[in-house]
C-alpha cells in the first residue's frame, strides 16, 4: 500500500510540474519546455520505480510462503509419524464415552475385519503419493533420488537403506511418496517400505501409512510380498533399525550391518537381489543427546528397544518460525538417497549360515564402494571413511 501511494504521489508531482510549466508557456521562453519536460520524466521515473518495488515486495512475500508450505509441509509429517497413532487411539476411546458411540464402534469393526490387509502389502494409493504436499516436503531440504542402475521388473529386490538417522525422512520421501518420481527412474518397480509393525496396530495411522505403501518390517510381510505378489516388488528395510538411530548426529557417518544378517536370509529364501542404497546428509537433518555405552540413560533406551521395538532418542531440529530456535521441525540440509548398483541373489529355500555369511560379505563390500564411489559429490572429504558396526 506505501508503494502504490508513493506512486500515486509522483504522478501528482509530475503533473503540477506540467500544469505549472503550461502555464510558464504564455511568457513563452526555452525555460517553459525545459520544466514540462522534467515533468514527464519525473512522473514516469516515480512509476517505473513504484512497479519495481512492488515486484520486488511481491516476489520477496512469495518466497517466504514457499518456504512456511515447506516448513508446514515437513512437520505435518513429523507430528502424524510421532503422534497421530496416539492421539487417534484416545480420539476413539473417548468417542464411546459420546452420543457419537456409533462412529468408534463402525471403525473398530472395520480395523477388525481389515486387520490383516498391511501383511499382504497394504492399501496403496497412487492420489496420496501425488500430494502437492510432498514436493514442499522434498524442497525444504532438498531430497533427490540418484539412480545408478537399471532393475528389471521380472526380478525382486531387497533394498538395504542406510543409515537410519532419527526418522528416516529420506526414506519416506524417496520410496512413499512420487516426490523424486520413483516409479519414473524404476519403471515398473513397486516400491515397499517397511517399517516397525506395531504402527499398523494405530488407528487412522495405518490407513496413512498404507496409502503411501509402507508395510510392516515383519517376514509374513516380506515373505507374501516376494512369493505370492508377482514380480517387479521392491521392499526397502532400514536394516540398522532403532538401535542405530541412537548413534544419529551431524557428521557422522556409520552404519549397524555387520551382525544384521535376516535380510540377507530372506533374499536368499526367494532369490531376491540385493540393492545397497546409501542417503548422504541423513544423519545431519537432527542433533540429539548420546548416551554412552553403560549410561542410565543407554540402559533405558535399550530397554525399550528389546521390549517395544523402538528406542526413545532425546532429539530436535529448528523451530517452526525460526532456524535460530529448537523445535521438532529438522533442519535444512540436503539428502541424497544412492541406489547402487543390484547383487544377483540365487534362490536356496533352506540357505546354510556359510550362504548367508557369503552374500553378507558381498553386501557389506558393495556398500562401502558404493560409499567412497559417491562422497565426495556430496560433500565429505575423500579421507571420509564409512564406520560398519
Amino acid at each position: 500500500m506505501k508503494t502504490l501511494i508513493a506512486a500515486y504521489s509522483g504522478v501528482l508531482r509530475g503533473e503540477r510540474r506540467a500544469e505549472a510549466a503550461r502555464g510558464d508557456n504564455k511568457n513563452g521562453g526555452s525555460t517553459t519546455l525545459s520544466r514540462e519536460g522534467s515533468g514527464r520524466w519525473g512522473t514516469g521515473s516515480s512509476i517505473l520505480s513504484a512497479l519495481q518495488d512492488i515486484f520486488s515486495v511481491t516476489w520477496l512475500n512469495r518466497s517466504k510462503v514457499e518456504k512456511q508450505l515447506q516448513v508446514i509441509s515437513v512437520l505435518q509429517w513429523v507430528l502424524s509419524f510421532l503422534v497421530l497413532g496416539v492421539a487417534c487411539s484416545a480420539i476413539l476411546v473417548y468417542t464411546f464415552c459420546t452420543d457419537c458411540w456409533l462412529i468408534a464402534v463402525l471403525y473398530f469393526t472395520w480395523l477388525a475385519f481389515d486387520w490383516n490387509t498391511p501383511q499382504k502389502g497394504g492399501r496403496r494409493s497412487q492420489w496420496v503419493r501425488n500430494w502437492a504436499v510432498w514436493r514442499y516436503f522434498r524442497d525444504y531440504f532438498p531430497i533427490q533420488l540418484v539412480k545408478t542402475h537399471n532393475l528389471l521388473t521380472t526380478r525382486n529386490y531387497i533394498f538395504g537403506y542406510h543409515p537410519h538417522g532419527i526418522m528416516g525422512l529420506g526414506a519416506f520421501c524417496n520410496f512413499s511418496t512420487e516426490a523424486t518420481e520413483v516409479s519414473k527412474k524404476f519403471p515398473g518397480i513397486k516400491p515397499h517400505l517397511a517399517t516397525l509393525a506395531g504402527n499398523f496396530r494405530m488407528p487412522v495411522l495405518r490407513e496413512y501409512l498404507m496409502s503411501g505403501g509402507i508395510c510392516p518390517v515383519s517376514r509374513d510381510t516380506i515373505d507374501y510380498l516376494l512369493s505370492k505378489n508377482g514380480s517387479g516388488n521392491a521392499i526397502i528395510i532400514v536394516v540398522g533399525g532403532a538401535a542405530e538411530s541412537l548413534s544419529s548426529m551431524p557428521g557422522k557417518n556409520a552404519v549397524t550391518l555387520r551382525n544384521r544378517k535376516g535380510f540377507v536370509k530372506l533374499a536368499l529364501r526367494h532369490g531376491a537381489d540385493l540393492v545397497p542404497t546409501y542417503s548422504f546428509g541423513e544423519n545431519e537433518v537432527y542433533k540429539q543427546v548420546i548416551f554412552e555405552e553403560g549410561s542410565w540413560g543407554r540402559w533405558v533406551q535399550k530397554k525399550f528397544q528389546k521390549y517395544i521395538g523402538f528406542a526413545p532418542c532425546i532429539f530436535h531440529g529448528r523451530g517452526l518460525f525460526s532456524s535460530d530456535t529448537w523445535g521438532l521441525v529438522p533442519y535444512s540440509k540436503p539428502i541424497t538417497t544412492v541406489v547402487g548398483e543390484p547383487i544377483t541373489i540365487p534362490k536356496v529355500e533352506h540357505p546354510t549360515q556359510q550362504d548367508i555369511d557369503l552374500y553378507h560379505s558381498m553386501y557389506m563390500d558393495a556398500l562401502v564402494k558404493l560409499f567412497d564411489k559417491h562422497k565426495t559429490k556430496f560433500g565429505l572429504p575423500e579421507t571420509e571413511v564409512l564406520e560398519v558396526n
